[in-house]
């Protein structure tokens, strides 16, 4: 809504080519440097004062307008820009976001090797103490080897995702 209008006024200005004045109550229209008063050419009928006057009102008219249309171009590019860093802004807090999402899921695998080497070191470690001990039967040891192959594996699929 607030470009519409924007765009309405700027369009406005730019289609009056004339500039009103009011003097004396009668309402000249000014174009360069000739004066109208009701579509009739009156700058060779006015004195020097009047017609000085007229212009000088006319340029202070038309200065005015030129600034209003800078000071609206203006406040049109800083609402770009607002819009620009707010993007920006999201754009990074969605970075820092996937940032932290990738450190987690690192930090996840991290814990993930590390429990699965712990497993396994403590289980060989009873495997070699029961092997040791000679407390192994043949079937016994068989189910120690996969249990220890398997968790091998683990450690090895864990170190992957690392």
């Amino acid at each position: 809504m607030k470009y519409i209008i924007i765009i309405i006024v700027m369009a406005f200005s730019v289609t009056m080519n004339a500039q009103q004045v009011e003097k004396d109550g009668k309402t000249y229209e000014v174009k360069k440097d000739k004066i109208f008063l009701n579509g009739e050419d009156v700058t060779e009928t006015l004195n020097l004062e009047e017609r000085a006057a007229i212009l000088k009102q006319a340029a202070t008219i038309s200065e005015k307008m030129k600034m209003k249309e800078k000071a609206e171009k203006e406040a049109e590019k800083l609402e770009k820009d607002k819009k620009k860093a707010e993007k920006a802004q999201k754009k990074a807090e969605k970075e820092a976001k996937r940032a932290e999402k990738a450190l987690k899921k690192k930090q996840k695998a991290q814990d993930k090797f590390e429990k699965a080497n712990k497993k396994l070191k403590d289980a060989e470690k009873k495997y070699e103490k029961l092997k040791r001990k000679g407390k192994l039967s043949p079937n016994d040891e068989l189910k120690w080897l996969d249990k220890l192959e398997g968790l091998r594996e683990d450690v090895a699929k864990a170190k992957k995702k690392m």
